[in-house]
C-alpha cells in the first residue's frame, strides 16, 4: 500500500514561512485527492488545504491568501508553502491521500484512506 511521510516542520517566528512536503512511497499508481490536514495542541484535527481533480484547490478560511498546496503528480506528492505565519497555526500537521477510492467532499477526515504520520510546526512570538 502507498505510504506518506510528511517533512519541513519546524519552528518560526510569527510572520515567517515554512515549506512542508509529503512524499509517497510504494505506489503504483496516483493518488485521487491530497489534503493537508492540522491538529493545533487540545483541538481537534482539521483541514487545512485539498487539491482534487483537476489540480483544483481548496483552502480553510483561516489560511486563504497565506498558504499554498500543490502536487507533483510524477512523484504522487504534495506541499504545502506557508507564508506569515500566525500563532495559532501552531499545530501538528498531516498530509492525507484518498487513494484507489473516490475524493467525495474532501473536507473531512474520512474522505482519506492513508495518512502520514505528522510534522510538528512552531510558530512563536
Amino acid at each position: 500500500q502507498v505510504h506518506l511521510m510528511e517533512s519541513g516542520g519546524g519552528s518560526v517566528q510569527a510572520g515567517g514561512s515554512l515549506r512542508l512536503s509529503c512524499a509517497s512511497s510504494g505506489y503504483s499508481y496516483r493518488s485521487n485527492c491530497m489534503a493537508w490536514f492540522r491538529r493545533p495542541p487540545g483541538k481537534e484535527r482539521e483541514v487545512v488545504a485539498a487539491i482534487f481533480v483537476g489540480n483544483v484547490p481548496d483552502y480553510a478560511d483561516s489560511v486563504k491568501g497565506r498558504f499554498t498546496i500543490s502536487r507533483d503528480y510524477d512523484k504522487n506528492a504534495v506541499y504545502l508553502q506557508m507564508n506569515n505565519l500566525k500563532l495559532e497555526d501552531t499545530a501538528m500537521y498531516y498530509c492525507a491521500a484518498a487513494h484507489g477510492i473516490s475524493c467525495n467532499n474532501g473536507h473531512y477526515e474520512s474522505d482519506y484512506n492513508v495518512w502520514g504520520q505528522g510534522t510538528q510546526v512552531t510558530v512563536s512570538s
